[in-house]
């Protein structure tokens, strides 16, 4: 593509059928602004939340600031078809979430046989899902906080189950769904009382929760990027003043004074080694491609490092750690951006060349 003499056409693919709706619209917005006007074209598709394609214009994505809650997509946009994607083009899908981030609109580009950002099918399904990341990191050795899984089946089979794991784990725990992102339907649990309300809030938006043992910990995070040789940043920290007392969605997203976000995080020179190599680490252990931000928990009291989860698509908003970090490390957002690009085209093309048959 950059060496054709002609621009290629990038699809931004944003919103989706996800409670991240609207902060994968405040993503798309940076994600646009980034894109390498002397080497790409930008195609604009918008899907709404009953899973409509409407073809956008860059007015919708220009007046995606703010609170999140007041953003959304031009309601009169023309609906369009999957078909509308091209062999030739690069899907950047800036999609947050279920049906997006979880492998399925992956596995549809990966029928079309359309080049696109991110991690494949399967390492998009794993880096969703908390419960079955981690086992395969445990299994890695990779440090992670202890953890209970309760699903909705469970909880209506035995409503004790939850309260039996909290009392193994102990109080306060976190209560999270399994498939989701940017803290939605996440709650901290200070006793046995509370669990039953966080839970039927972390039920509505899965049917799978975990129960995650609390600690006081700092909020380290690390950006990776490439494909067979994937690389770290620098990494950086989460700094939170919210009432909340933890990274939720309105720290991360309404209180413009919720948190901040540092780079260089203020940890050792070993530390920091040890958070880049982890990272690595976990992005190769998930079958991970393009990017990811891990995300870390770091013990106040003992110094352990736990990796918390991953973000396969993570956010590009202007509050977003992951740009935030490259930048720091030398690659600016529009070179960022650029290299993405590349490297889903790396990716399709050593795809291209495997065979497919016995006789091919």
């Amino acid at each position: 593509m950059s060496n054709s003499g002609t621009k290629g056409r990038v699809v931004l693919l944003f919103g989706g059928r996800s409670a991240e709706h609207e902060i994968s619209l405040l993503s798309a917005r940076n994600v646009l602004g980034a894109l390498d006007r002397e080497r790409f074209v930008p195609f604009l598709i918008g899907i709404d939340k009953d899973g409509r394609w409407r073809h956008e214009s860059q007015a919708t994505l220009d007046a995606a600031v703010g609170d999140p809650r007041g953003v959304h997509l031009d309601a009169d946009a023309p609906v369009i078809e999957p078909s509308v994607l091209r062999a030739d083009d690069v899907v950047f899908p800036v999609l947050h979430g279920t049906f997006g981030e979880d492998g399925t609109i992956q596995g549809l580009l990966e029928l079309a046989g359309v080049a696109y950002v991110g991690a494949p099918v399967l390492g998009s399904a794993i880096g969703m899902d908390k419960d079955v990341a981690k086992r395969l990191l445990r299994d890695a050795q990779i440090p992670i906080v202890d953890y209970r899984v309760v699903t909705a089946a469970d909880h209506r089979a035995d409503p004790g189950r939850a309260w039996r794991a909290g009392a193994e784990l102990g109080f306060p725990l976190f209560c999270k769904p399994a498939n989701a992102g940017s803290s939605v339907g996440v709650s901290r649990v200070m006793n046995a009382e509370s669990l039953p309300a966080a839970l039927a809030m972390a039920l509505s938006f899965d049917r799978k929760v975990l129960l995650e043992r609390a600690i006081d910990a700092r909020e380290v995070e690390c950006a990776v990027l490439g494909n067979d040789e994937p690389q770290a940043s620098t990494p950086g920290e989460i700094v939170l003043s919210h009432q909340d007392g933890f990274y939720s969605y309105d720290a991360k997203y309404v209180d413009p004074n919720g948190a901040s976000f540092r780079v260089p995080a203020h940890v050792s020179t070993e530390l920091s080694e040890r958070v880049r190599a982890l990272s690595v680490a976990t992005f190769r252990t998930l079958g991970l491609a393009g990017l990811a931000r891990v995300d870390f928990f770091l013990d106040r009291g003992n110094g352990e490092l736990y990796v918390n989860e991953v973000n396969t698509m993570p956010g590009f908003t202007e509050h977003s750690g992951y740009p935030k970090m490259w930048e720091h490390s030398g690659l600016g957002v529009r070179q960022l951006v650029s290299r993405l690009i590349d490297l889903a085209l790396e990716r399709r093309a050593v795809g291209q060349a495997l065979r497919l048959s016995p006789s091919s």
